[in-house]
């Protein structure tokens, strides 16, 4: 590699450092979900969205357009929470290969009782040490990436 190709110190501070402050955070959040509630962080991404979604069941691509992640990835995830009685697998009947996933009467409880502490943990982690104005640059620039990512997705046809 050529010098030209190389990230300059600006470029390497706020790439790494988003990619550190990412995994702290996720780090920090898990161990304290898993330490209060019992639940993962991954287990809270999946129980708020299906919360959030004011409905009493999403279909399982659904849930994997809002948590953004990889099929077998929410496929292992959603058979873990089940297992320990937090979803419910309900058959399609429209249509045959699908599945909707619920909350469970556990499940919903435990997304209430893990929303009020996480949400403090965010503020008190995040937002409170940000100032206002970094947020809103902060929104933006994430929105640019993002609207990048699908834009490049569409290309590739990914």
């Amino acid at each position: 590699m050529n010098e030209a190709e190389l990230l300059t110190d600006r470029e390497r501070r706020a790439w790494y450092g988003l990619l550190t402050m990412q995994e702290d955070l996720h780090r920090h959040l898990s161990r304290e979900l898993i330490r209060d509630c019992s639940i993962t962080l991954s287990d809270f991404a999946v129980l708020s969205t299906l919360q959030m979604s004011g409905r009493a069941a999403m279909r399982v691509h659904e849930v994997r357009a809002a948590v953004r992640w990889e099929k077998t990835r929410l496929t292992h995830q959603i058979s873990r929470m089940t297992s320990r009685g937090l979803l419910a697998r309900i058959r399609c009947d429209e249509d045959r290969r699908g599945v909707w996933i619920a909350l469970t009467d556990e499940g919903r409880a435990a997304i209430e009782a893990a929303l009020p502490g996480h949400v403090a943990r965010v503020r008190a982690m995040f937002l409170d040490v940000v100032p206002p104005k970094h947020l809103e640059i902060l929104a933006s620039i994430s929105e640019s990436v993002l609207e990048g990512l699908e834009e490049d997705a569409d290309d590739t046809g990914s």
